[in-house]
Order: structure tokens, then sequence, then C-alpha cells
């Protein structure tokens, strides 16, 4: 009996003494910058939001924070960049539901799975806009369906890559609408936004910040945003379903992720704090004139909307049959 008790005695301080560690740890953190790993180029919703919720929480929290864009690989660089990162809190993911949800379901292998990172927490959601390029023949989404419909093929769509909400949610809507629109994919929405306004390619159903103010400037038409009210930035763009197309939804959402077994306390603080940031006034007015929403959700509901999109997405993507070129 006493060798077994000495040995759970040992186990016990040794548990014990990790606990006292990862408070003490959450209690200091965090005492140096915060890099926060974007698996887009510069520009586009995930990078728009990055900096809008780094530059917040830099004043919250008292430290610098980096912003690193790391694209490529379909987001997979980043992603393994930061799953393999120390678990101290200090490198973050901030990534959207089109690399989080669909890269799991369309790839079989990837350097990365949905256990080797831990929400933090949601941070900005964004409708979707059909934008076209003004040499498309067309005034509205009525007469933009019906001219895909007479003119399979004919038309190009970009997309930020393979498997991006783009990419998806494009395919979903040519299946909606019995069109065919050949897919474009590029790496990012900065050099996908550079070949739409040249025409080389005209369509691109993309996130408010990428085409909001090609659109109001005129070198884009807004056709119609995908969600469920107008967006405050373009009043004059309707919904689809104002448009005359329904039941189609599409909106991206970012979150922000640590490495898995990143302490609970450090996640919970850094929740705690990315949410004080959000809170405040000129973080709200950044993303209403960047077009985004700021909406906050903690880990635990975080991890609840990911399943659910989970199961959404991955049905979609089987009936619609999509898969990585």
């Amino acid at each position: 009996m006493k060798p077994f008790l000495s040995k759970t005695l040992r186990l016990a301080t040794l548990m014990s003494a990790v606990l006292l560690t990862a408070a003490v740890h959450a209690q200091n953190y965090p005492n140096r910058p915060i890099t926060f790993v974007v698996p887009n180029p510069p520009g586009g919703l995930v990078d728009t939001s990055a900096r809008l919720v780094s530059d917040s929480l830099a004043g919250v929290i008292g430290q610098p924070t980096v912003v690193e864009n790391k694209p490529g690989g379909s987001g997979n660089i980043a992603y393994q960049a930061v799953a393999k990162a120390p678990k101290d809190g200090y490198t973050i993911l901030v990534s959207y539901s089109g690399y989080h949800v669909a890269n799991p379901i369309l790839m079989d292998k990837l350097p990365w799975d949905l256990k080797s990172l831990t929400p933090i927490g949601l941070v900005t959601i964004a409708t979707n806009v059909i934008a076209v390029h003004p040499s498309v023949p067309v005034n509205n989404l009525k007469e933009f369906i019906a001219y895909v419909q007479k003119n399979p093929g004919k038309l190009n769509y970009a997309s930020q890559g393979n498997g991006s909400v783009a990419h998806i949610g494009t395919e979903i809507f040519k299946q909606k609408i019995n069109g065919n629109i050949v897919h474009v994919p590029y790496k990012g929405s900065g050099a996908a936004i550079q070949d739409v306004l040249a025409g080389q390619v005209q369509v691109f159903i993309t996130t408010p910040p990428s085409v909001m103010g090609h659109i109001q400037t005129g070198k884009l038409k807004g056709l119609a945003v995908t969600g469920k009210s107008r967006h405050p930035m373009m009043p004059n763009v309707p919904t689809v379903a104002e448009a005359g197309l329904n039941n189609f939804d599409l909106e991206s959402w970012v979150a922000l992720y640590a490495p898995a077994g990143t302490p609970d306390a450090v996640i919970n603080k850094l929740s705690a704090d990315v949410k004080k940031a959000l809170e405040l006034p000129e973080t709200k007015k950044r993303a209403d004139a960047a077009g985004v929403e700021v909406r906050y959700l903690p880990p635990e509901q975080m991890t609840r909307l990911l399943n659910s999109e989970i199961e959404i997405w991955g049905k979609a993507i089987k009936s619609a049959n999509i898969k990585m070129d």
C-alpha cells in the first residue's frame, strides 16, 4: 500500500504543480506581444477582422499585437504554424468559416485537424455580395440569372481559393439557378479583386470589404447581398430575397483559435479581453466602415456554432458534389 500511496501522492503533487503553473501563467498573461496569424493575404474579410481585433485588443491588454499574414495552401500553412506553436497564448490563428469548416470536409490529408486548435471566440461576421463587372450586360439579379442561363460557361467567377466560402457558395448558387459559371481560384481576395476590376473575371460573390468601395464608385455592380437584411454601407443593394431569389443565404464568420493544450485560464482571459475590445465604440465604428459586423461568442458557443456549420456545409458540399480542383 505504501508504494501505491507514495505514487498517488507524487502524481497529485505533480498535477497540483501543473495547475498552479498554469494559474500563475494566466495571472501574468499577457506580458509580451501577441501574434495573430492570418491565412490570407492583406485585404479581405479575415485580414480586416484580424487588424480590427488586434488594434483594439492592444489597448485593452496594454501589450503590442502583431498581424502576420501567412497565405497559401488553402490556409493550411497558417493553420499548421499555429497548431505547432507553443501553447502559451501568444500565437493566435485568425480564420474564417471557409477554411475552418470546409477544409476538413474537402481534404483527405491535412497538417492539422479540428482537435489541433481550441476556439477562443467569434469576432466578426459578414454577409456576402454578388458583384459583377460593368461589362456584364445586366442591371439586377433577375437579369443576371437569365443571362447566366442563356450563356452557360461564358462568365468566370473568382474565389479566394479552392474550398473558400466564395467557391462553395457560388457553386451552391449555380446549382440553385441551374446555371454554369467557370471557377477561377486565387490566393486571397486581393489578387481576385484585381482581375475582377480588370474584367478578366466577371463575377465575385464575396464579403463586403473586398468590393464595397468599388460598388460605391461604380467600378463594379452590386446585384444583391446574401444575408437577411441590406448592408448599411450599400443601402441601394437589395437582398437576394428582395431581388427574387429565395432560400439562398450565405454568411462568412471569423473566429480566433489557439493551439490545443493552451491552458483554459489563458483561453478564458484572452476571450474576455477580446470581448472588451469588441465592445469599444471605436471598434464598432471601424467595423461598420469596413463592412463587417462585430459579433462576439465565447469559446463554448463558438464550438457549438462550428459543429453546426460542419454539419450544414458537409451536406451542402455533398449535395453540390464540390471537390478540390
